[in-house]
């Protein structure tokens, strides 16, 4: 990360990656930097852009970035409203701050050796995916 990048924090409300981070935590953005599938993105809402979103960047689709959630009992995700525009897209998520401090943004190498590989140290990084849904 460069001296001056943008950082910010956020408040995880609801559900919708609880398997990673649960309503009331707190988490650290870098505004601005470029998502890779499996990261945790921030981004404003398609159709309600006033309301900030939290989401796992699965990969590029015509139209912007598919979003889904961790959780797969809650479908308010990509799924609903489509591919999120470039434009929407605030930053990547880098570590939960709060209650429980945990780093989710592992550098390149660090996520190709954990990805695939089930266990606590890969999920505590961010590295575990949802489950295969259909796209």
């Amino acid at each position: 990360m460069r001296f001056g990048t943008p950082l910010g924090v956020a408040d995880i409300a609801g559900p919708s990656m609880r398997r990673l981070l649960s309503d009331g935590d707190r988490v650290l953005v870098r505004y601005g930097a470029p998502l890779r599938p499996g990261a945790v993105a921030l981004f404003r809402h398609p159709l309600q852009q006033d309301l900030l979103v939290v989401k796992r960047a699965v990969g590029r689709r015509p139209g912007g970035w598919w979003m889904l959630s961790d959780n797969p009992l809650v479908r308010t995700d990509s799924r609903e409203y489509g591919a999120v525009p470039d434009e929407l897209v605030l930053g990547r998520v880098l570590l939960r701050l709060a209650p429980r401090p945990a780093w989710l943004a592992p550098g390149r190498r660090l996520e190709r050796a954990l990805r695939g590989r089930p266990g606590r140290l890969a999920e505590r990084l961010g590295v575990s995916r949802p489950p295969e849904l259909d796209l």
